[in-house]
């Protein structure tokens, strides 16, 4: 097991690199902002998920074989990309048809099946695992599987809480705007420019110009 001054030094990158405005950060500001707490808090939770499935993978050495093999780290972002632009676009689609006060919500479920969906098709997570948590790790000390799963579980309860942070956040502009009746038009349109912008970012950024 790492040392505490590793675990420390290791605690406070993550706590700089989650904080930081991200693909995670925009698509849960999203989620809060088109449904409210309730589906902020699954997006957060489905992440987290995605996270620890990445750190298994990571531990486990396959993680290398998504990065390393050109097709598949190529597939998973047109997925994960084109995945973003369709709930981009099925956001805006509720918000030109929802009636004013009325708000059409998703079973949190779905919107963490959904955050599930958006974690695991973005392969830049597992690089991202594949290039941090071996940085506190000590060769020699202790299996190396050991060691990355047991630095991948704080990393994951620490996104989590930094997750949950931008959900409060955006709840509380949530309720500052709900004094207008056309709130809910606004939130899904706003959600769906966000999910939009998102997918076609990744798209033309990672993919297209690559």
């Amino acid at each position: 097991m790492p040392d505490f001054p590793v675990l420390l030094t290791f605690c406070i990158a993550t706590l700089t690199l989650t904080l930081s405005p991200g693909p995670s950060n925009l698509y849960i500001m999203a989620c809060t902002l088109g449904q409210g707490a309730r589906a902020g808090i699954a997006a957060a939770g489905g992440m987290a998920i995605g996270s620890l499935i990445y750190v298994a993978l990571t531990a486990l050495g396959l993680a290398a074989v998504i990065v390393y093999s050109p097709v598949i780290f190529t597939l998973l972002k047109l997925t994960g990309a084109a995945y973003l632009v369709v709930l981009g676009v099925q956001s805006m689609a509720r918000a030109s048809v929802a009636l004013p006060g009325k708000t059409d919500q998703k079973p949190t479920r779905k919107i963490l099946q959904q955050s599930l969906t958006v974690e695991l098709t973005n392969p830049k997570t597992a690089l991202f695992f594949l290039a941090f948590l071996p940085q506190f790790t000590r060769t020699g000390s202790a299996d190396m599987t050991t060691q990355l799963a047991i630095l991948g579980v704080p990393y994951t309860v620490l996104a989590l809480v930094s997750d949950l942070l931008v959900v409060t956040l955006c709840q509380r502009l949530n309720k500052l705007l709900t004094h207008s009746p056309r709130v809910s038009y606004w939130q899904d349109l706003i959600a769906g420019f966000v999910l939009l912008g998102l997918g076609v970012f990744i798209l033309v950024n990672d993919v297209l110009l690559r």
